[in-house]
């Protein structure tokens, strides 16, 4: 059975993307409405109120449902081992990140969209055929990348002793196993980042001792180092080629 909020939440992208298609024909969006005392009323139409829900939960399904978490965390913990404070700004990161995971989870959207959007327009299938449709991708991407360990600790605190096969569980249990487990793999990304940035600057913090120049930050001498570093080993494609690899997609 499909959960709740997932039913909402398909609900409003199907809903949308039929709004858009019924609104290609030419009807309103703002209706003009007599009240009976010669005053007219203005009232939204179910396709706008459709709109404003699908994206108030676009950021939702973004951070829950796909590879933005690993992504910015990991963006972040390479900001943060280079020692360059604000650079790259949070808006590319956050753009970076974002254009990131629209390329890995393209084949997902793709799929949605072909088995699920496409007939439900169509009027090909039903709307719960609709749903059952569109959720096999996420569930298979979000399994492929969630621990085991995970779905057994939220399972059990949710005390569903009727799950026998991974296509049992919930999406009120998946989601939040998915997020854990990407936070898991993220910090250990992030750990394995870390460690020859840190040599780095022990190195430097031994020299300095060495020479007398204790008011002298370590951080501002070893920061040029670690650039040089991560540029002469083209660092910045080295990152984006694992994270990409990291995700096991359809």
């Amino acid at each position: 059975m499909l959960s709740t909020s997932w039913k909402v939440v398909l609900a409003a992208a199907l809903i949308l993307t039929q709004s858009l298609a019924i609104a290609q024909g030419g009807m309103p969006i703002v209706n003009m409405v007599d009240d009976g005392t010669g005053n007219t009323q203005y009232s939204l139409t179910l396709q706008l109120l459709a709109l404003m829900t699908a994206l108030t939960l676009l950021p939702s399904l973004l951070l829950m449902m796909t590879s933005f978490v690993r992504i910015i965390i990991v963006m972040s913990l390479l900001r943060q081992a280079l020692g360059t404070a604000q650079t790259p700004p949070n808006q590319v990161l956050l753009g970076l990140a974002l254009f990131l995971t629209i390329f890995i989870m393209m084949p997902v959207f793709t799929a949605v969209y072909e088995d699920a959007v496409v007939p439900y327009v169509d009027e090909d299938i039903g709307f719960e055929e609709a749903l059952t449709a569109a959720q096999g991708p996420f569930r298979i991407f979000m399994l492929n990348q969630t621990r085991e360990s995970d779905i057994a600790m939220f399972v059990e605190i949710a005390g569903n002793e009727d799950i026998i096969e991974p296509a049992d569980v919930p999406f009120s249990t998946l989601v939040p196993a998915f997020i854990t487990s990407e936070l898991k793999s993220a910090f250990s990304i992030g750990f394995l980042i870390y460690i020859p940035f840190v040599v780095i600057d022990l190195v430097v913090a031994s020299v300095l001792m060495s020479m007398g120049m204790m008011m002298l930050s370590p951080m501002m001498i070893s920061m040029p180092f670690k650039l040089m570093l991560f540029v002469l080993v083209d660092g910045w494609t080295l990152i984006m080629g694992s994270l990409t690899a990291s995700f096991a997609v359809l």
